[in-house]
């Protein structure tokens, strides 16, 4: 079997494409610069107004790029679907000067972006370029999606759809979604769309990022070998931890990286791992929030990943960085791979 593995993150888009007739370690790995960092890149080029269609995405610094390009006097346009990507209320998007597309104007001036997570076509060109095949039978993504919910606060909604898959000790491979996506899921959905347009008709396996990593970081060598640890992903915006004993999630907390200290997540991890941590002590902090089923009897190691991961190292916790297949940037791929192969 073959499996397209893609997790989209902050600031890379990192890519595996594992066989599973090889060792994983042959596997053909690619650590690509995220979507929105080459539309940012694109826009500062571009001395014109600007068109927006194409879907709803991880939106990173295109809000900022937008405004940027709208100080110098130009024009931007979205399509009502993409625009999603800076607020799903439309009307804020409006209040910032964006123009919402209306269908009887016409915009053939405009230079035109397509926005969007995923690029099959331009993935698949480049490893044609290198005489490989695009043929895959498995494809799974990774994005962050906060869920949408209009009389919820994404922060909030977030963690209550992670409290809800969490209500009894699960694998963290249950947090990939195949048919039953829910639809409050719009980044997940629009992944979806892409790869339906794209002519692929498999349905991929989709899932957060978040718990793509924290399902490969189970599979390091060091994490296999323990019962009883933490594993916990921090990122350049969220830091999100997950308590395991006999494989299973015992317990999840969210919270800002940037509102983080080496002192702060040692409290946090360790009133995690006992059972004694709320969600409003973290809620209150400005974090997403915690939720414990059951304590761990030890944290026998704690496993981390993500590009803020040094962070780990101001902390007086027993830590080791996830490497699993021997490769820190393919932590989240591996939990995708594990996911598609474990259902």
């Amino acid at each position: 079997m073959r499996i397209l593995a893609i997790d989209v993150g902050t600031g890379t888009q990192d890519i595996m494409i594992y066989d599973t007739e090889k060792e994983l370690e042959n596997s053909i790995k690619l650590v690509l610069p995220s979507p929105h960092l080459y539309i940012s890149q694109q826009m500062r080029e571009i001395e014109n107004d600007i068109y927006f269609k194409g879907e709803i995405m991880g939106g990173g610094k295109i809000k900022r790029s937008i405004l940027e390009h709208m100080d110098k006097g130009y024009n931007v346009v979205m399509e009502s679907t993409c625009a999603r990507t800076i607020r799903d209320d439309l009307n804020q998007v409006k209040d910032i000067g964006i123009e919402i597309a209306d269908g009887t104007k016409d915009y053939k001036d405009y230079t035109k972006i397509t926005m969007g997570d995923i690029n099959i076509t331009k993935l698949s060109e480049f490893l044609l370029g290198y005489d490989l095949e695009f043929d895959f039978d498995k494809i799974a993504i990774a994005v962050q999606d906060h869920g949408y919910n209009e009389n919820m606060g994404d922060r909030d909604f977030r963690f209550e759809k992670i409290r809800e898959k969490v209500s009894e000790p699960i694998s963290p491979l249950e947090f990939g979604f195949k048919e039953d996506l829910p639809d409050y899921f719009t980044r997940m959905q629009a992944v979806r769309r892409q790869i339906k347009n794209e002519g692929i008709e498999d349905i991929p396996l989709v899932m957060d990022t978040k718990f793509a990593s924290i399902a490969g970081m189970c599979y390091d060598e060091v994490a296999e070998k323990l019962n009883s640890y933490i594993v916990i992903d921090i990122g350049n915006g969220h830091t999100t931890a997950a308590t395991i004993e006999d494989g299973k999630i015992q317990g999840v907390f969210e919270h800002h990286t940037s509102s983080l200290t080496g002192e702060s997540l040692e409290r946090y991890m360790k009133r995690l791992a006992s059972g004694e941590i709320t969600h409003e002590e973290v809620h209150e902090d400005h974090g997403h929030g915690a939720h414990v089923l059951n304590p761990i009897s030890e944290i026998e190691k704690v496993i981390v990943s993500g590009p803020k991961r040094e962070l780990i190292e101001k902390t007086n916790l027993d830590w080791h960085h996830a490497a699993p297949g021997g490769d820190v940037m393919m932590t989240g791929t591996i939990g995708l791979i594990k996911t598609v192969l474990g259902r």
